[in-house]
């Protein structure tokens, strides 16, 4: 079963709420229970206590009946103005943040968190504005909350929805019930679908040239496909495409990559169609074979990453994301996380750009923005060994080289990290070059926790060829004396060892000094 999506705005309509928060904290300002007002307006418990929870919006004359019953003027009580203890709880009700969050993915009615916050208003004022001055500290937009809650969904699930792999099954019979499911397949599918399919335009403009895709609306719609993209790469967006005319969301990005989402349905709804696509491309009984043949090696290669590019016509993106739905799935192991880094090479810049942990241990997340990921870990190793690769092919004239391939089993330094000390990860990594933003690389990488049951069922964990590879989450926290890859002093570390040291001998002076 799907997902059910919340609404639109976080309430139909925000005058019920504001109102509800105003007549609750008046009657509790004059000290009166919901059975003295009610009395007082002619009104019913049951139904004041909804107007309160913001569900119902009376008429104009039981509104006058309660203004007369707080002893507060008409106008004051049905307008949006509020007194200063309410500003941040009226800022909660008309938030974008609040309006799109998916409360209803937590098992959380929307008017109960505005309740909440009305019942305690100086705490909720400091709550609200305290949360405010944190995404404005980390420069968090609402996309970035919004995405964190997919990531949550797909925790909840493994990231493995069987409804999601069943529509894939079917639109792949579709499409190509005896033949190949290439993009020549799907374009003509999508076309009979009633969406044009255009490819001269997104190249030729420059403030376009970086959309894999873009769809406009008209009769009938058209589907813009970038034409620099690889055949397999157009494969991907016209599969997509095909699942996004078959959920039929009433809310979707009209990019990809996006370039601004505001509601949670376009950031479910594109994770759904891409989850689809990728599930078409690959698919799971493929998948699952080709994972238990990696899972059954004893012995390292980088080819048996290549392989899979080769063998499914696919990005390296495209089949370690898979791997990540059919993992828990084909292999019963969940405790994974799957990463990816960009690489600007004018300014050696790394970014991190997604972030999926199914396991406990807490891998790369959001840092300080100044800090520098450290570069033991196996997808930054994969984006050096690709721009040593690249210096090569220029240096030759020739073309871009393939991608590369890192796999190492890697356990994070002693005092990196309490919950993560003596935990170890295999984990796979490759990098290639982006096709439509020159001078930036692309690293993914797939981790497993090598607990008991992933070292019984994925046996090259224990490859002679592994490289065994202390690591630490940035160079400026980092434990690792004589690092020959370090990029950055480890300054915060040295903070955090100073507080200690002071905290340590605070405790000592008080042993030694007792009352």
């Amino acid at each position: 079963m799907r997902f059910p999506l919340p609404a639109n705005r976080l309430v139909p309509d925000r005058l019920r709420l504001i109102l509800g928060v105003k007549l609750r904290a008046l009657r509790h300002e004059r000290g009166l229970g919901l059975k003295d007002v009610a009395r007082s307006a002619g009104l019913s418990v049951s139904y004041l206590s909804e107007i309160e929870q913001g569900k119902k919006y009376p008429k104009p004359d039981k509104l006058i009946d309660l203004a007369h019953a707080l002893g507060v003027p008409y106008d004051d009580l049905v307008s949006l103005r509020v007194d200063k203890g309410l500003g941040a709880v009226k800022d909660a009700i008309e938030s974008p943040l609040l309006q799109s969050f998916p409360f209803k993915l937590f098992g959380l009615d929307p008017k109960a968190v505005v309740g909440m916050l009305s019942g305690a208003t100086d705490k909720a004022d400091a709550l609200v504005r305290a949360l405010t001055d944190l995404t404005r500290a980390y420069d968090a937009r609402v996309e970035d909350v919004l995405q964190a809650a997919m990531r949550a969904y797909q925790q909840v699930h493994a990231n493995h929805l069987p409804d999601l792999e069943a529509l894939a099954d079917r639109l792949r019979l579709d499409v190509a019930p005896d033949g190949p499911l290439d993009a020549a397949a799907l374009r003509a599918a999508l076309e009979s679908r009633g969406v044009t399919v255009e490819t001269g335009r997104l190249g030729a403009d420059p403030d376009l040239a970086t959309f894999r895709s873009v769809l406009t609306d008209g009769d009938p719609p058209t589907l813009h496909v970038n034409s620099t993209l690889a055949e397999h790469q157009r494969a991907f967006v016209y599969a997509r495409e095909l699942a996004f005319v078959d959920l039929a969301p009433e809310h979707r990005p009209r990019t990809s990559p996006w370039t601004r989402v505001e509601r949670f349905e376009e950031v479910f709804s594109y994770f759904e169609a891409s989850y689809v696509a990728g599930a078409m491309l690959l698919p799971a009984a493929e998948v699952d074979a080709a994972l238990a043949e990696l899972a059954a090696e004893t012995d390292w290669a980088p080819g048996l990453l290549t392989g899979m590019l080769e063998r499914f016509r696919a990005t390296p993106e495209m089949v370690l994301h898979r791997l990540t739905q059919r993992i828990p799935e084909a292999l019963g192991l969940s405790e994974l996380y799957f990463l990816r880094f960009h690489h600007d090479t004018a300014t050696d810049r790394v970014t991190l750009t997604k972030s999926f942990n199914l396991s406990p241990v807490p891998v790369p997340h959001g840092i300080a923005a100044d800090e520098h990921w450290c570069r033991r870990w196996p997808g930054l190793r994969a984006l050096a060994d690709l721009d040593r690769a690249q210096a090569r092919a220029a240096g030759r004239g020739g073309p871009d080289p393939p991608p590369t391939v890192v796999a190492q089993r890697q356990r994070f330094a002693h005092g990196t990290a309490a919950q993560a000390d003596g935990e170890e990860f295999f984990t796979i990594a490759m990098a290639r070059p982006l096709a439509l933003r020159p001078g930036v690389n692309s690293a993914v990488s797939l981790g497993l926790l090598l607990s008991p049951p992933t070292k019984q069922r994925v046996r090259v964990w224990d490859a002679p060829a592994l490289d065994r590879v202390e690591v630490s989450l940035t160079c400026e926290r980092c434990p690792v004396d004589g690092c020959r890859v370090r990029s950055a002093p480890a300054r915060v570390l040295a903070r955090r060892e100073a507080r200690d040291r002071k905290e340590r001998a605070v405790a000592a002076l008080a042993t030694r000094n007792p009352r």
